[in-house]
């Protein structure tokens, strides 16, 4: 299925027969579990009012793991403390800006080229979204 169009490639969902290779394929095998953590953890900081758990889709770019976002229509209220934002974006906007979040808190405390990588990838990817400018005033 397509998603997202980026000026270069189209980000599509992971198949569901390939979903356990994207932990380990995005923060390595090392940090998948604590990288899961993360991104769901910053969800719930980043939008208390409105997110509740639930089922996530998995992105990926020329078959690259790439972010994660919550598996719904609905729109996220994204309140970010340290920087003041506050904005209303879609679910792949949201798992976009969480994971984003989550690659760079981890790269701060784990020396992980792979995790340096994924976070370059995906703000690279970012820039071509529909939602760019809401994705960088919520990760700035």
């Amino acid at each position: 299925m397509k998603l997202t169009t980026n000026a270069a490639m189209p980000a599509t969902l992971v198949p569901e027969e390939r979903r356990m290779e994207f932990f380990p394929g995005l923060f390595g095998r090392n940090l998948m579990l604590v990288g899961e953590r993360a991104v769901f953890q910053f969800m719930s900081w980043l939008s208390p009012q409105d997110y509740t758990g639930g089922m996530w889709n998995f992105h990926e770019l020329a078959g690259r793991p790439l972010f994660l976002s919550p598996a719904t229509e609905k729109r996220f209220r994204i309140t970010c403390e340290t920087n003041g934002y506050q904005g209303v974006v879609s679910a792949e906007a949201a798992g976009l800006i969480t994971t984003l979040f989550a690659l760079s808190h981890l790269s701060f405390r784990h020396e992980s080229d792979q995790l340096v990588e994924a976070y370059l990838r995906l703000y690279a990817f970012a820039g071509d979204h529909p939602e760019a400018g809401e994705i960088f005033k919520a990760i700035d």
